[in-house]
């Protein structure tokens, strides 16, 4: 789009944030110097606008701007590294509140995308919509057997609509990047990225249901989560197909009372799928703000929530995984120490950081709060805290980990509203606990080292005529090597190592096939001998395995 086509639509966002005098704002974070110039000609807001608060102020300005603007807000509500704390809690309270489409384009988009007359695919399809948000709206239908289900529909010309809207994010970005005076820290055009991404992972529910797939899967006769189930013949890329559920909005805390549930159970059942979705399934429920969860009214002695709007699902590499849980660990621990060792290890932190220092900085962030009763200390608070105290040190940190930390706020914000005196640390540690002792145990090793097994066997072979291919390569010049004078020795030292290492890993992947071929095909030996063998192979890795030096 070219910056001619831009200029409408910039205006009419200047128009926008005049009336509603965002002015000092926009001023406030260098965006527009030359605003210092014209503001004295700019009218008087009413005094309607005047009483509210800045963040009041841009929450009514992005709704009046369009659907895009509000799911931008709500975005960047989960960026409260970047946002001052005011605004990022009004832009929280956003929501969709989108005029619906008319029923007969959306039956029209059902039987494009599915290929049939809505009248075979369904016994019957009420045209007038249940729900209408920026992105679809959802119909009430039933399958030709009876089962109750919903039809969420992609709105019509949303993905043309949000490709102009995110190359005007695109243009003010440009304009932050190049006025704001922490660009460098806020990275716009990166958060632009992240709204782009969020938005096309949105659009297609052929993803939504898979992710809601999914998390059935994890949580299948579970007594603290319940997912709709998906009709993959009804589901395409702009209408997906799900079970119809009824249950109570998680923050309609009167309906819940009037329904009989026990809502400290509850709130402790909300800590401990956070953990479990995130550090036992590695896939965890990214929007859990309280539209999109609902709590069962048919179960009351054993309460569970209803998740709703699976479009945006969080997953973390296995490495910030463990980082990061061993960093909750610590906290729980106040192992200060600890902390910080884990930041540098991960290496979320440059090597030049000293980790007294680090510690330091943690201890003197985590220490007021506990002066208080665990009961009233907020985990979230801590930890975004934390990660913005992190920040000074040069702290670099993965998309998935804000994702992360906006979940944490969102459930530790839904664990409260339903038992405000619910102890976050009392529930959390000893459930993170058993996760990581199950996770990391001797038999998860093991396992582990029997489903790769094959892979190792299959390469074993390989490896000394790839090593040798290696050296040739790099003899021959193909492979770029820089060499020091200072580094001879070292290169001659990870030479012999990597010598002592390959042989080390002929001998234990022998043993441990050895061990395997005994187990596998003479069970009746018994299992002392494969576990010997397999011991022997073990120790015949750790003690090839190069030491610190």
């Amino acid at each position: 789009m070219t910056p001619f086509v831009l200029v409408p639509r910039l205006l009419r966002v200047a128009v926008v944030l005049v009336r509603y005098r965002l002015d000092d704002l926009v001023d406030a974070a260098h965006l527009f110097r030359p605003l210092k110039l014209v503001r004295p000609l700019l009218p008087r807001p009413r005094a309607a606008v005047r009483a509210l608060s800045r963040g009041a102020r841009l929450r009514l300005a992005l709704t009046e701007l369009g659907p895009i603007f509000v799911k931008t807000g709500q975005i960047l509500s989960t960026r409260r590294d970047l946002l001052p704390a005011d605004v990022a809690e009004e832009l929280a309270q956003l929501q969709d509140q989108v005029p619906p489409f008319p029923g007969a384009e959306a039956r029209a988009i059902v039987e494009r995308a599915l290929g049939a007359p809505v009248a075979e695919l369904y016994a019957g399809f009420d045209e007038q919509p249940l729900a209408s948000a920026s992105i679809a709206q959802v119909h009430p239908a039933a399958l030709a057997d009876g089962r109750q289900v919903v039809v969420k529909v992609l709105r019509p010309g949303i993905a043309a609509r949000i490709a102009r809207d995110v190359a005007l994010l695109r243009a003010l970005a440009e304009l932050a990047q190049r006025w704001h005076p922490n660009a460098d820290k806020i990275r716009p055009h990166d958060v632009v990225d992240e709204i782009e991404k969020t938005l096309e992972h949105e659009l297609d529910f052929q993803r939504e249901g898979a992710n809601a797939s999914l998390l059935r899967r994890n949580f299948a006769g579970s007594d603290d989560l319940y997912v709709p189930e998906v009709h993959w013949s009804h589901t395409g890329e702009q209408v997906l197909t799900m079970e119809r559920v009824h249950g109570i909005p998680v923050d309609d805390i009167a309906a819940l009372d009037r329904a009989g549930i026990d809502r400290k159970r509850l709130a402790a059942k909300g800590v401990r799928l956070f953990y479990e979705q995130v550090f036992r399934d590695n896939f965890f429920h990214a929007d859990a703000h309280p539209g999109n969860i609902w709590v069962d009214p048919a179960r009351t002695g054993e309460p569970r929530f209803i998740a709703l709007d699976f479009g945006i699902m969080g997953t973390l590499p296995e490495a910030d995984q463990f980082w990061l849980a061993e960093n909750f660990m610590a906290l729980f621990r106040r192992d200060y120490r600890r902390i910080a060792q884990l930041h540098l290890d991960a290496g979320w932190m440059p090597n030049h950081v000293r980790v007294d220092e680090l510690e330091a900085a943690v201890r003197t962030v985590c220490e007021p709060y506990f002066t208080r009763p665990l009961s009233e200390i907020s985990l979230a608070e801590v930890v975004v805290k934390l990660f913005n105290t992190a920040r000074r040190y040069e702290l670099t940190l993965q998309p998935q980990l804000i994702l992360l930390q906006k979940t944490l706020l969102n459930i530790e914000g839904v664990g409260r509203m339903l038992d405000p005196k619910i102890d976050i640390w009392a529930v959390a540690e000893p459930v993170l606990a058993d996760i990581l002792r199950k996770r990391y145990s001797p038999r998860r090793a093991f396992a582990e080292v029997r489903k790769r097994l094959p892979e190792w066997i299959h390469v074993a072979p390989r490896m000394p005529e790839l090593l040798r291919e290696y050296i040739e390569q790099a003899t021959r010049g193909e492979r770029r090597t820089r060499l020091a004078a200072e580094d001879l020795a070292r290169l001659e030292a990870d030479a012999r190592a990597t010598r002592d290492l390959l042989g080390g890993a002929l001998l234990g992947g022998s043993l441990l096939v050895a061990a395997t071929l005994l187990w596998t095909l003479a069970p009746e030996r018994g299992a002392l001998l494969p576990a010997l063998v397999a011991v022997a192979g073990a120790l015949a890795f750790a003690l090839a395995w190069p030491r610190r030096r």
